[in-house]
């Protein structure tokens, strides 16, 4: 899945969080809901403009995020 033709990040809408094309629904949104056990349906019912695409572009993001991201380990205080 190409996300870049669903998800915008536009410092001009909610100061720069990913969205969805076209929309002020955030992509945090849409994976916070789903992992509070809201099923798709909901989501698409709740919000009338989102579509299934929309929701997987979301994994998509969130996946390419966490496949880049760096994570710094510190070692622990005595």
């Amino acid at each position: 899945m190409i996300w870049t033709n669903r998800i915008e990040v536009n410092p001009e809408v909610l100061l720069g969080k990913p969205v969805i094309r076209g929309t002020r629904i955030p992509v945090e949104l849409i994976l916070r809901k789903l992992s509070e056990g809201a099923a798709v349906t909901d989501l698409l019912d709740a919000y009338p403009r989102l579509t299934e695409a929309d929701i997987k572009a979301a994994f998509a993001y969130a996946a390419d995020s966490l496949a880049h991201e760096t994570i710094v380990l510190q070692p622990a205080l005595s």
